[in-house]
């Protein structure tokens, strides 16, 4: 029988009734909470900060462990499953927790949730509660932060320059030319038509399926983009990915010259110096253009969402199409768009072998983090790394406005959001066994290697296909396409 757990919305027994009542402060005096994350400021130390006033409250004593992002998965990985069980609970992308549920190292938050009033569970966003939090329909993840990318760019000089946001990578491209080598911020030097960090072991292999996924999904989320779904062969030896591989190299001529080796802290800065026509990040770009750092682009910036293309992929021929009504029904103006997850987001995981106290403070501190208010304040800092995922959030304006936003890019900013997540065609991040390799090692290698013009783009997509079928080989080809297909809805 499980014993009774108390969190911040009160003391509740997780089977049978629920009683709330106010927490009792010292709650878990004495208990230790050991976090794994990736290296601060982003993500961990607001983790660290809320840590502290979660201790003045319970007694708890909150520890964040930061690792290299490179190496967060595999230490993660190797504690749970060999039992030394040092990490008590992990904040990582949530396609990771595919597979460390298949190794059944993860505490099932379902009854936790249910008896949680405070967490306000159905005002998380649809795609992150339904989709990025669970598995198996059992939630073992809570969500910190909502991630896919959107498309930014300077509204002060589009509007100047008469250009309009970008629908497609044609757009994309023209605008870039058309505003490199201007002096955005007005210190006299040239600037950047695009900013895109594009460094290795960086995450900067997100941006590249952000670009390829209009290319090679159109029938909607369930489609999927990275294999077929009957056979588990890669989608990746085609024209699109082809194209999409061209297209992202191509933006560098329009980028800074240190571009392949820039991460996403030194593209962001160039973004808040004024420096930068367009970029691709995550929704961080919004609250930083109103933090202290971000003065040259306060009140300039405006959101979109990933350009689109009218050229997709047929999956029978491997060839680029034209779209019509049929090929692409949730084409806007002939436009595929397809939002691309990319990451998911930056969740919290329970280790299953904790001590239970241990899994009920873990819990409560989760919880803690995730509630409207808390996170309706920390996704509105720029520098947390918090982006928005509940209703709440992209609904009112008011806490934006607070936070400095005028009102006018608040509701540009919320709307693209919103279009994105909205959008029936976005597409999922991978949610299976062995997504750290897949996208990680495989792609992340093959990529830096084709923008320092080691292989072409035929032979990155070559060498991609047999990488990634090596690895659905290893976990096995059945297993892999079952839980590829569940992870897209497909129950046949």
């Amino acid at each position: 029988m499980k014993k009774q757990l108390t969190t911040l919305v009160g003391s509740a027994v997780i089977a049978g009734t629920t009683a709330f009542s106010p927490l009792q402060a010292a709650e878990f005096d004495g208990v230790e909470i050991n976090i794994l994350t990736r290296p601060g400021p982003v993500i961990a130390q607001r983790m660290v900060e809320r840590g502290e006033e979660f201790t003045e409250m319970t007694g708890a004593k909150i520890r964040v462990n930061e690792v290299p992002f490179a190496e967060l998965f595999q230490k993660i990985l190797t504690d749970w499953a060999t039992g030394t069980n040092s990490i008590d609970v992990a904040v990582f992308a949530s396609g990771w927790a595919v597979e460390l549920a298949d190794g059944d190292l993860l505490e099932d938050l379902t009854p936790y949730v249910e008896a949680d009033e405070k967490l306000q569970f159905e005002d998380i966003a649809p795609f992150f509660r339904e989709f990025n939090q669970k598995i198996g329909g059992k939630t073992k993840l809570i969500t910190i932060d909502g991630d896919f990318q959107m498309l930014y760019y300077r509204r002060d000089i589009f509007d100047e320059m008469g250009i309009a946001p970008p629908r497609n990578w044609d757009e994309y491209m023209a605008a870039a030319k058309a505003t490199h080598g201007k002096d955005l911020n007005g210190d006299g030097e040239p600037d950047y038509g695009s900013c895109i960090f594009k460094k290795r072991n960086a995450q900067s292999y997100f941006a590249i399926m952000s670009v390829a996924a209009a290319f090679s999904q159109t029938q909607g989320t369930g489609q999927g983009f990275f294999f077929d779904p009957e056979t588990m062969k890669p989608l990746i030896n085609n024209e699109a990915w082809i194209e999409a591989l061209n297209v992202y190299k191509a933006t560098g001529e329009y980028g800074p010259a240190e571009e392949l080796n820039q991460d996403i802290g030194d593209t962001r800065a160039l973004v808040q110096a004024g420096r930068c026509a367009l970029a691709i990040d995550w929704g961080d770009i919004g609250p930083l253009s109103i933090d202290e750092s971000g003065a040259a682009i306060r009140d300039k910036m405006g959101a979109t969402p990933m350009p689109g293309t009218s050229r997709v992929l047929d999956r029978e021929t491997g060839k680029l199409v034209d779209c019509d009504a049929e090929r692409c029904p949730h084409a806007i103006d002939g436009i595929n768009i397809s939002p691309f997850a990319a990451f998911g987001g930056w969740s919290g995981a329970i280790n299953k072998k904790a001590d239970d106290q241990v899994k009920q403070a873990a819990y409560a501190f989760l919880s803690y983090m995730n509630q409207p208010e808390q996170s309706n304040v920390d996704v509105t800092m720029g520098w947390t790394g918090y982006n928005p995922y509940r209703n709440s959030q992209l609904d009112d304006t008011s806490k934006w406005v607070a936070a400095g936003f005028s009102e006018e890019f608040a509701q540009n900013y919320l709307g693209a959001i919103k279009d994105s997540l909205n959008n029936p065609n976005m597409a999922s991040d991978l949610r299976i066994p062995g997504t750290a390799q897949y996208q990680g090692n495989v792609l992340d290698r093959e990529l830096a290697r084709f923008l320092a013009d080691e292989i072409t783009a035929e032979e990155a997509v070559a060498n991609i296909e047999a990488g990634w079928e090596e690895i659905t080989e290893d976990f096995g080809r059945d297993t892999q396409r079952d839980m590829y297909k569940a992870s897209l809805g497909i129950t046949n």
